[in-house]
């Protein structure tokens, strides 16, 4: 039975953590003490300093040869059900998407367990539930879980970007050389990929940051021209390219014969060149966060023609050996063989435009696409014969080799390079995040020293005590204060609206305590195990989530809500949890 000295001990250790939240929201809306740049500095420490050594602290000293494996099962276990139920949703349903996957998992899974949930179970069931089972569910955050969160984003990155850019060769893509200047796929930066065939016949993407100097060689007198598409930056005609720089000529034209298996590679072509020499169209893109390319058409817009492009207008002089290659707005390159006049297709702002060389005519090729070209032999008109729309044309076989001589036609499922490049790209850009987190160091070195420290009864010496202890006793105070100027800047208290805040709320506190109630007693916990479990999982939202959320652009709002207004409401939440869980 919980009495009134039970209600008031908890009180008296969560309503200091709220004063200092209080303050800071405060200082910047009502006092106005802190400009946003000095509350960008204040974050910056508190990410940076404060935080990761509060997380050491409570990691190097806590026995890890203690830890309770069925508490720690349990834990694991409601998380394993949660994503397994959300991946079974968004893969099987049509009502399913990987960003609401993704959403759902940290509202329901993650709490704010090192800031809100040490001190409050340390007042409602004592010291070994908060300092030993609580610091056991930060380190399992930290080290798995916020790196399977991470891992997902970068999925989400991954695949918007190759289905962006290679939406119709992306399962002939091998491999992938990420440049050192990427760090993440969240979209916040602009990229470029060059895509080339090398010496095994196969398809490899670079990636890196666009190069603003090169792009300047065309664009010294042409200003960018964003239109409102959401997700993206479309650049009308004589603007600055930009984006993939895939070959898709060399592409096409290998596939009609010219195989690196049988003569030279062909060499690259690069956009910002075809700009400065022929002047043609540009195209600008900024990895969109949507999930899916951003269009107008949704037809393909194809414009091919024999004669030569010069400063957008279409030449009198027939150029041998040339033909246009046109993109429209979805980034797909149609080859039309036939022998159009000037002016014929117009695509406007939509198109890209450029001179490549003629492929060879005396190479039978298999292809169902937009428009499928047949070629009876050299000499003979090329006859172009429309297909029904929504097909695409795929020139790699199951191994992503390619080769006009046994070029298939890639099922419905392929539209993706196999799994394990996935893999790999993905795990590379998350051991790129994970490495400029100053909470994985802490996490790890903490978790070392507490093996060797518990192991060989290993006192860590006196000065280095203090200087950590120093900055770490002020880490909870300031995490509290950072997420209340972060609270004090936002425009709205609840910036995803009321609706969708009471749906995220009724995530967090019902549907993430529920499954864990399920998964405990699956386990075998009970008493106050069960309810420690269940407490841990009613706490407001962890900040971790919603920093992945902004930066990754998937629902920011709807996470902010979480942190913000969740922890608000969290004091009577858990202690209503608290009281019925005691009676």
């Amino acid at each position: 039975m919980i009495t009134w000295h039970d209600l008031y001990t908890v009180l008296t250790a969560v309503i200091p953590l709220y004063v200092a939240m209080i303050l800071a929201y405060g200082s910047v809306r009502w006092w106005k003490l802190f400009s946003p740049d000095q509350c960008s500095g204040i974050n910056r420490f508190v990410e940076i300093f404060a935080v990761p050594l509060l997380t050491f602290h409570f990691i190097s000293t806590n026995n890890p040869y203690t830890m309770n494996l069925r508490f720690i099962a349990a834990d694991t276990l409601q998380k394993l059900i949660i994503l397994t139920l959300l991946t079974l949703w968004a893969n099987f349903t049509r009502s399913g998407s990987l960003e609401w996957s993704i959403t759902l998992f940290s509202l329901s899974t993650l709490p704010n367990t090192l800031v809100m949930g040490i001190p409050l179970l340390n007042a409602m069931y004592g010291d070994y539930y908060s300092d030993s089972l609580m610091v056991q569910v930060v380190v399992l955050q930290c080290i798995i879980w916020h790196t399977v969160l991470l891992f997902l984003f970068e999925y989400r990155g991954a695949k918007n970007l190759i289905m962006e850019q290679f939406p119709e060769t992306a399962a002939c893509i091998v491999s992938f050389d990420v440049k050192s200047d990427v760090v993440s796929l969240d979209g916040n930066n602009v990229l470029e990929t060059d895509a080339e065939i090398r010496g095994d016949g196969k398809l490899h993407v670079t990636v890196r940051k666009s190069n603003a100097s090169r792009r300047s060689l065309c664009s010294s007198s042409m200003t960018p021209r964003p239109s409102n598409i959401s997700g993206a930056e479309i650049y009308s005609l004589n603007t600055t390219p930009r984006g993939s720089n895939f070959n898709h000529s060399d592409f096409y034209s290998l596939n009609f014969g010219q195989s690196s298996s049988r003569g030279q590679t062909p060499r690259p072509s690069n956009f910002e060149e075809s700009c400065c020499m022929a002047s043609s169209s540009g195209f600008g893109y900024y990895p969109g966060t949507s999930g899916s390319y951003p269009t107008q058409n949704t037809e393909f817009s194809s414009s091919v023609t024999k004669k030569h492009h010069m400063g957008g207008k279409s030449s009198s002089h027939e150029a041998k050996g040339l033909h246009m290659l046109v993109l429209g707005s979805n980034g797909s390159p149609v080859l039309d063989r036939a022998n159009e006049q000037a002016g014929g297709s117009d695509q406007g702002a939509k198109e890209i435009r450029m001179i490549v060389p003629d492929p060879p005519q005396n190479v039978e090729t298999k292809a169902t696409g937009p428009r499928n070209v047949d070629s009876s032999g050299e000499g003979e008109s090329e006859r172009v014969k429309e297909v029904p729309s929504g097909l695409h044309k795929r020139w790699c076989n199951s191994t992503g080799e390619l080769n006009p001589n046994e070029a298939v036609e890639t099922g419905p499922g392929q539209h993706m390079p196999p799994a394990s490049v996935m893999t790999r790209l993905i795990l590379m850009m998350v051991w790129r995040k994970l490495i400029r987190n100053p909470n994985t160091y802490s996490t790890l070195t903490g978790l070392i020293w507490a093996l060797v420290a518990f192991r060989w009864n290993v006192a860590m010496p006196k000065i280095i005590q203090q200087s950590i202890s120093i900055l770490s006793d002020a880490g909870l105070g300031m995490a509290m204060f950072s997420l209340g100027l972060f609270m004090a800047l936002q425009p709205k208290l609840i910036p995803c609206g009321n609706s969708m805040a009471t749906f995220a709320m009724a995530v967090r506190f019902l549907t993430g305590p529920a499954v864990m109630a399920v998964s405990s007693m699956a386990i075998g916990l009970r008493g106050d195990l069960l309810r420690v479990a269940i407490v841990q999982a009613a706490l407001p939202q962890g900040i971790m989530p919603f920093v992945f959320a902004k930066e990754y652009n998937v629902h920011p709002a709807i996470l902010s809500t979480g942190a913000i207004f969740g922890m608000l409401v969290a004091l009577p939440i858990t202690l209503l949890y608290h009281i019925l869980l005691g009676l």
